[in-house]
């Protein structure tokens, strides 16, 4: 067996910590009344060590999240390497720029002296974010040519360029515009998102003259949030069940429970689809791991190709609002709002949503699909299926059951079911041997790496804006604009649907929530309501180029033109904009069952 990338080998490490550290935990609190010395604060600084190992791994698969539709994907070939260059280029001063900013942070935290656990002192697992910064700037900037020694000088002049430039203005004032004009630019022309938005929290920064720490002082906050690593955890049960045959399993059982006609085959499509993102993280993931599964399945009931595309690509969606879906919890980090509140509070809005993705959408109407003999709901054979499938079944009551019950918190919830799965599959079905293994975690690594990029980025934004007095100036306004709770419900929706078409999911939970909620309290609207109306619309986010992922996979993944996929999920983009106003109407749809069960 070939040894392990180093970035592959740490990123690896540390998710395997970070699912055996809080197992230790459950195991001793009970026997000695205590566990490991100060377990949470390992396990959260693993997540930053995850974060920066995690991105640098996704940069060298070229997994770094940029614009969709962007210069760099342009038909002529000199404009799509021009813009190869300057997004690339610019992506690695950038970097510089950051890495120079984190050794800043590094070094007030050096003087502070804090400890870890065991003697090892905080710094030294914060230094690995201008190490991070460093290595991701070379590796951007050696891509802007061929050929070793000219990659590596290129890679190391632009980021120590980036850096120098840093050192010797930070705690200046420097003019914002012109910034703000190259990183749109860069944008553009395909730079990472992060990099972007990083390079955008800097400027803002530099204009008013305060110090950049701030920025690598909030992605550091992000990563160590108690809460996050159960993002992570969660995302690699998600991925090994997607990687083995809980997929075919499930099929089976949603087949056999709604019948094998053409109706029966789409309501088992769009609610497998909704379980797998809601443990996936991510509705790509669902589509790839899915789509070959499901549109032969479709097409057998007699669906057209074109629908059974669309319903597979949109369905992807609808998971964002079932436990334990990222979205679901990240939310509920940057709006304070307990977890398991959220995860109760998404259940009913979920069911809406597949219900007007459905009906609405026209993926139940009988004009257009082909008349066959299939076979029908038959009990025994979901009872059969259903046993076949008993481990994936249980898979969200041990999610869900073991937080709302109180036996174990957030990240013990999450290493619970990283463990389960992992179990149920090697040893139960025994289909996740080393290879798979190693192949879910340094997919999981890529994943938590960019999206934690981002969000750290994206919370340095936010920082700035909550500073700049930002959200009080915006609800003086709106309140000014729009006279009343119903205008405002249905300018959000709006507002968030255009949001989800140019926004990244996570940048724009971390970016917009903070701004948006206390207009919404200021109109009356619960936190937890105001919570699965902003998940809900983003949802048509994936649907939507140029950020709208769904679309680049699905395409991918059947061998059919951007254009087609966009067209073909014009109509579950109504259903679903018109689902979030149903939910956005009715606030008892999100807040019933949690206050139902809390006051049972």
């Amino acid at each position: 067996m070939r040894r392990l990338p180093f970035d592959e080998a740490i990123a690896s490490a540390a998710l395997l910590l970070m699912t055996l550290i809080p197992l230790v935990e459950i195991a001793l609190r009970p026997l000695h009344g205590m566990g490991i010395a100060n377990a949470p604060m390992i396990v959260q600084h693993l997540g930053l060590v995850l974060a920066m190992a995690g991105a640098v791994l996704a940069e060298r698969g070229n997994h770094l999240t940029s614009l969709g539709n962007s210069f760099a994907s342009a038909r002529n070939p000199a404009v799509r390497h021009a813009a190869n260059l300057f997004a690339k280029g610019s992506a690695a001063v950038l970097c510089g720029m950051l890495a120079e900013a984190s050794w800043q942070f590094v070094a007030s935290e050096m003087d502070a002296g804090r400890e870890l656990a065991y003697g090892l002192p905080v710094w030294t697992i914060q230094a690995l974010m201008p190490a991070g910064f460093v290595l991701l700037g070379v590796k951007l900037g050696s891509r802007c040519a061929s050929g070793l020694a000219l990659r590596v000088v290129l890679g190391v002049v632009l980021t120590a360029a980036g850096y120098l430039f840093a050192q010797h203005f930070d705690g200046s004032t420097l003019p914002l515009a012109p910034f703000a004009i190259g990183l749109m630019l860069a944008l553009l022309a395909g730079a990472p998102i992060f990099a972007v938005l990083g390079g955008l929290a800097l400027a803002l920064f530099w204009s008013e003259g305060q110090p950049l720490a701030s920025v690598p002082l909030s992605h550091y906050q992000i990563t160590v949030n108690p809460s996050l690593p159960a993002l992570p955890l969660f995302t690699l049960a998600g991925l090994i069940f997607a990687r083995s045959g809980a997929a075919v399993r499930l099929g089976a059982l949603f087949t056999a429970s709604f019948g094998g006609g053409a109706i029966g085959s789409s309501i088992a499509a769009a609610l497998l689809c909704s379980f797998f993102t809601a443990f996936t993280g991510g509705s790509g993931v669902t589509i790839l791991a899915l789509g070959g599964l499901l549109l032969p399945l479709l097409k057998d009931a007699g669906l057209p190709e074109k629908r059974g595309i669309s319903l597979v690509t949109s369905a992807s969606a609808l998971g964002v609002l079932l436990a334990p879906s990222v979205p679901l919890i990240m939310y509920a980090i940057i709006a304070r709002v307990p977890i398991n509140t959220m995860f109760l509070a998404g259940v009913v809005p979920a069911l809406v949503m597949v219900f007007f993705l459905l009906t609405v959408g026209g993926y139940l109407r009988r004009d257009g699909i082909a008349q066959l003999e299939r076979p029908k709901a038959d009990f025994t054979a979901a009872r059969k299926a259903a046993w076949a499938a008993r481990w994936e079944i249980l898979a969200p009551v041990v999610a869900i059951g073991s937080l709302a019950s109180g036996l174990a918190t957030p990240t013990e919830s999450a290493a619970l079911t990283a463990a389960y799965a992992l179990l149920t599959q090697s040893i139960a079905h025994q289909e996740l041997d080393g290879p798979l293994l190693r192949r879910c975690l340094a997919d999981c690594a890529q994943v938590i790496g960019g999206v934690m990029l981002i969000l750290g980025m994206a919370l340095g934004l936010t920082n700035y804006l909550v500073d700049a007095g930002i959200p009080d100036a915006a609800v003086e306004w709106v309140q000014g604009a729009l006279p009343n709770r119903f205008a405002f419900l249905v300018a959000l929706n709006v507002f968030l649907f255009a949001a989800g078409a140019l926004m990244e999911i996570y940048a724009a939970i971390v970016v917009l929530v903070p701004l948006l909620l206390p207009v919404a309290v200021s109109y009356g609207i619960d936190p937890v309501h105001f919570g699965v109306i902003f998940l809900a619309v983003m949802e048509m986010g994936f649907l939507c180029p140029p950020a709208g992922m769904n679309i680049f996979f699905a395409s991918a993944m059947f061998g059919k033109p951007i254009r087609e996929v966009a067209a073909s999920v014009l109509p579950a983009l109504a259903a679903i904009f018109l689902g979030a106003l149903a939910i956005s109407a009715v606030p008892w749809l999100a807040t019933g069952l949690p206050g139902l069960l809390a006051g049972g």
